[in-house]
């Protein structure tokens, strides 16, 4: 194997994490912040790329960097690296309530395809790339964009997603219609493609946006029931607008009950 070959284990329901163990000189890549918790005799190493082979060369390592930039992320990387005699562990935690997801890249032909934002981390040696999407419509109206991300390797890798996850088996041909922000991520064999909703009524109050995702088989689809972005923009919405208290939140006066207490911010 090219990638390191780590132990693990999830723990937790809603909130979890995973704890990675490490023999002598076994290493683990993790983005930025993911960190929870580390033993004594873990070193953490700030990394350009991702540390794979593919990198190894000053150039390699500024094209990963780059490819970084372009899917949003940040430059860098952290290594963790077992330095001592006998294992220790090091783990990493989800950045929002939802699932964990251990990927062995062995099972799925050494790619695997997911959002941008849904790695958590991986073993050392697992190359994480970017998707280049070659058509127009998914480029555009994907949510995603032109880029998603991808897994390859031989390693186990990790991501993450909202609320919970479903995962689906696709024979060939079957297509399954998702909403663009609910995927997590996809085996190589599938194709990707955006739909347009269709009809006058659906598109200006269906409340579904104006695209949804085909995804046709054969191969294994991952969902998730609560993308970051519906979570992040339904507790924009609830937020009290001004910083101030919104009094009546919840009552049947609401807005009135504002009113009457002689608030006239509506």
């Amino acid at each position: 194997m090219n990638a390191h070959e780590i132990d693990y284990e999830i723990f937790g329901e809603e909130m979890q994490y995973v704890e990675v163990e490490l023999d002598p000189d076994e290493g683990v890549v993790a983005e930025a912040g993911a960190l929870m918790m580390m033993e004594d005799g873990i070193k953490m190493d700030t990394i350009f790329g991702d540390g794979s082979s593919n990198d190894n060369t000053f150039m390699g390592k500024i094209f990963g960097a780059g490819k970084r930039l372009i899917t949003g992320e940040s430059l860098f990387m952290t290594a963790f690296y077992n330095t001592v005699p006998g294992k220790k562990r090091v783990s990493f935690a989800s950045p929002y309530p939802g699932k964990i997801i251990p990927i062995d890249l062995t099972r799925f032909q050494g790619k695997f395809i997911c959002q941008k934002d849904a790695f958590l981390c991986a073993a050392k040696g697992v190359s994480i790339g970017i998707e280049f999407s070659k058509r127009l419509g998914r480029g555009f109206f994907g949510g995603e964009g032109f880029i998603m991300q991808k897994l390859e390797g031989d390693g186990m890798a990790f991501v993450h997603a909202g609320g919970t996850t479903a995962v689906k088996e696709l024979a060939p041909g079957e297509r399954l219609k998702v909403d663009t922000g609910c995927i997590i991520g996809f085996e190589n064999s599938i194709d990707y493609n955006i739909e347009f909703v269709g009809g006058i009524r659906n598109t200006l109050f269906g409340g579904e946006g104006l695209y949804f995702a085909t995804l046709t088989g054969p191969g294994k689809v991952y969902i998730q029931s609560l993308p970051f972005s519906r979570l992040a923009s339904r507790v924009f919405a609830a937020a009290p607008q001004g910083g101030g208290k919104q009094k009546g939140e919840g009552s049947i006066l609401g807005g009135l009950g504002n009113l009457l207490d002689g608030d006239n911010r509506f």
